[in-house]
């Protein structure tokens, strides 16, 4: 059977704010728990007026006491922008309050601008260096510390979140895997490297004691409505999106489907788009069923997280309840 979950960026839009997007996730988790979603992440990003989700933990907190059996966590938190001493007794806490609830996805990128990651005071280390791999292992030991450890974060001492790497390279699905670790891909962003990226964690993967076998969750971006040419139209924002960052002028809220619907493009700028948007799997009921069961058999992934945006709250509820029948129908 496939197993479903979400990744919540909490969208803000235009003429919304960022207490809504807020409390549409709050109000959507324990939806997704009712229509059998496994995990409910979310997204750390920072300095973006159209993403709400900046800081994980507290929002993990509150999805946590909003729904009784779902899994809870971080898709992710970007480790170079916290200490992981701070991180491991967060996540820490958050699993003393919820035990084996908790999942602590982990990421490199700066989710952000370079000014403000400079706010942050991240870490400055290129792509590849081995001061993210040390943090990694740092936050690793923390949260199963040993007899003597000078430093320990005595809340994770009872009990630890799962740890996920997060990422979209080769690299770090072979990090992931050197370390026995689950791996999160991204492929709603660098859909291109999942085969190889996913294949390198197999073949460089070291059973661990929490995770004997190695573990894979692939998350896209997918929209369903009840026809293919709602799905399209729901799509506009996106579409929206990928143009802005082409050009490199991201910096509002998310446009709504009527205003994606009133731009126009020119014959170069579409094919771009169409090239970009190929890889999103938008749709209806069927139509996603069957792209996502072969992306998950060409992949080999155990898990599909879906990234959903959607403007209408109903409408995005109703992509969720769709594809959750659909892909259950398609199992035996």
């Amino acid at each position: 059977m496939t197993i479903l979950s979400i990744l919540d960026t909490a969208p803000v839009w235009q003429g919304s704010s960022p207490s809504r997007a807020l409390r549409e996730t709050l109000r959507t988790a324990p939806e997704a728990e009712r229509m059998g979603y496994h995990r409910y992440w979310v997204a750390e990003h920072h300095n973006a007026p159209f993403i709400a989700s900046c800081a994980p933990p507290v929002l993990v907190a509150l999805l946590a006491a909003a729904t009784s059996r779902m899994r809870v966590g971080s898709g992710g938190v970007m480790l170079p922008n916290h200490p992981p001493l701070v991180v491991a007794e967060q996540f820490g806490t958050l699993v003393a309050l919820h035990p084996d609830r908790v999942d602590l996805g982990v990421g490199r990128s700066p989710g952000t601008d370079m000014t403000t990651a400079r706010a942050l005071r991240r870490v400055s280390s290129p792509p590849g260096s081995e001061a993210y791999r040390e943090q990694v292992r740092e936050l690793v030991g923390l949260l199963s510390p040993r007899p003597g450890d000078p430093v320990v974060a005595v809340p994770a001492a009872g009990g630890a979140p799962d740890v996920w790497l997060l990422g979209s390279s080769v690299e770090n699905g072979r990090f992931a895997g050197e370390l026995g670790l689950p791996f999160a891909f991204a492929h709603h962003i660098r859909p291109q490297n999942a085969e190889p990226a996913l294949r390198a964690y197999r073949d460089a993967f070291r059973p661990s004691a929490a995770f004997p076998e190695p573990r894979t969750l692939l998350a896209a971006s997918v929209i369903v409505a009840d026809s293919t040419e709602r799905a399209e139209w729901l799509s506009g924002p996106s579409k929206v999106i990928v143009a802005q960052s082409l050009r490199g002028i991201r910096n509002g809220p998310n446009v709504t489907p009527e205003d994606a619907a009133k731009l126009h493009w020119t014959a170069d700028e579409d094919a771009v788009l169409r090239e970009r948007m190929a890889h999103h799997v938008i749709g209806d009921p069927e139509t996603v069923r069957e792209r996502l069961t072969e992306l998950l058999a060409r992949t080999g992934s155990d898990e599909l997280m879906v990234l959903t945006l959607v403007h209408d709250f109903d409408e995005r509820l109703r992509s969720y309840e769709l594809l959750a029948k659909a892909m259950s129908a398609g199992n035996p």
